[in-house]
């Protein structure tokens, strides 16, 4: 697994999973905004531009993350962030390892599967992957997602070096994902956070997640789309983070 880091190693960890399609840059300014009082770790799902293997399920993304926190830090880090297919693996970590994390921030994650969606994956980037590095396509795929300009670069770079069997199997994977009876059992104070702009099966799957997990939070995020509040709102973030982990949230 590859990473980035920043801030100090002695100090107290947030691993923080980006969201599919995208990379470790996706945190890179709430990073650098928390670098001073914590450790940050921002690991590359498999399957991205920078990752060292492809793509194969979100639980065995989520065990191979808990396989790093097991050798590298000790079996369990402050507190683990993910934006959508990272919410889903970070979801599946709690599941599989009820106190990998004392706090976890979920952001935009979808549990509902979607047959359908799932079903037209395959056919639609089989006619439609060739556009990905035609530069005028992605610029209309990047404003589609909302992103800040300044990052344009970045996603136009990596999204071109996402192979075509890759993007398949994590939209697949995204879109059959269903939570664990086991995530129930997770000990971590957990933070759902979706904007009130999302689409109704984020927000039916925030409310599933509370359903499971009783003592789960949400936070609705005014005028906020999908993944905004990571990418595009970085001090808030930051804010949040440092929030939760002081229990003021």
């Amino acid at each position: 697994m590859k990473i980035q880091e920043y801030g100090n190693d002695k100090k107290d960890v947030i691993l923080l999973l980006h969201g599919g399609g995208l990379s470790w840059w996706n945190y890179r300014d709430v990073a650098k905004q928390l670098q001073d009082k914590y450790h940050i770790i921002l690991p590359i799902i498999d399957g991205h531009a920078g990752s060292d293997r492809s793509f194969t399920t979100i639980e065995e993304n989520a065990s191979e993350i808990i396989s790093f926190i097991d050798e590298h830090l000790n079996g369990s880090v402050l507190l683990i962030g993910g934006l959508s297919l990272g919410g889903q693996i970070l979801l599946d970590m709690l599941s599989q390892r009820k106190d990998i994390c004392s706090y976890a921030l979920v952001e935009s994650a979808a549990v509902i599967p979607s047959k359908l969606t799932n079903a037209l994956i395959a056919p639609a980037f089989g006619i439609s992957y060739g556009l990905i590095k035609n530069k005028c396509f992605a610029k209309l795929q990047f404003q589609s997602l909302h992103i800040k300009s300044e990052l344009f670069e970045d996603y136009y770079r990596d999204t071109c070096l996402i192979k075509k069997q890759d993007m398949i199997a994590f939209l697949k994977a995204n879109t059959s994902y269903a939570l664990k009876k086991s995530f129930c059992e997770a000990s971590a104070k957990i933070h759902i956070y979706v904007g009130e702009k999302e689409t109704g099966e984020i927000l039916r799957s925030a409310e599933e997640i509370c359903r499971i997990h009783s003592s789960c939070r949400i936070h609705r995020l005014p005028g906020l789309r999908h993944g905004e509040f990571s990418i595009n709102h970085a001090t808030q973030y930051a804010t949040a983070v440092q929030k939760i982990i002081q229990g003021e949230m």
